[in-house]
């Protein structure tokens, strides 16, 4: 072999070790993304679990002022419930499932199913789970209901509370 050909052996050598080098190096990095992603989902999972859990209890409790932590307070704010149709601001939430609900229950339990979904991006997150809602009234009618909640969730401070969500029931 000549001297010009070793050289541009070596040459052609240095390129694919450069070439591999690179490569193992997006690999790296590619694997550290992917587990960091799969770290914060589930972290994510986590934490919209507890705060899904909670805010049932809250609901639960019949005291609507129990469940006011979980909501923004801008008048703005749409929430979607089962009865009436919609209120506008947490005011007139909690004045509402007041009089469409508590004031004639004698006993209310939501709770959320187990498959939660979160989808986060950045401070907004969206959660879906079906729930179940069993209430008894006063004159001590029982009513069982699977209920569909979809609840947009917005970073505030330490914080994440409500911005908007939905409750539905399936018709028939």
């Amino acid at each position: 072999m000549t001297p010009a050909g070793a050289s541009y052996s070596a040459a052609k050598v240095e390129r694919w070790r450069w070439l591999l080098y690179v490569g193992l190096a997006l690999f790296g990095a590619l694997l550290t993304f992917v587990g960091a992603r799969a770290q914060q989902q589930a972290t994510d999972t986590a934490t919209f679990r507890k705060l899904t859990d909670d805010y049932c209890a809250a609901w639960s409790s019949g005291n609507p002022d129990k469940a006011a932590k979980f909501y923004a307070r801008e008048q703005g704010a749409v929430f979607y419930d089962l009865a009436p149709f919609s209120y506008h601001g947490w005011k007139e939430y909690r004045e509402g499932v007041q009089k469409e609900f508590f004031d004639n229950a004698a006993a209310a339990s939501l709770t959320a199913g187990k498959d939660l979904k979160v989808t986060r991006h950045g401070m907004i997150a969206w959660t879906t789970v079906p729930m179940h809602l069993s209430m008894k009234t006063k004159d001590g009618k029982s009513t069982e209901a699977d209920v569909r909640y979809t609840g947009i969730w917005e970073k505030r401070g330490p914080s994440w509370v409500l911005v908007h969500e939905h409750l539905s029931v399936p018709m028939g």
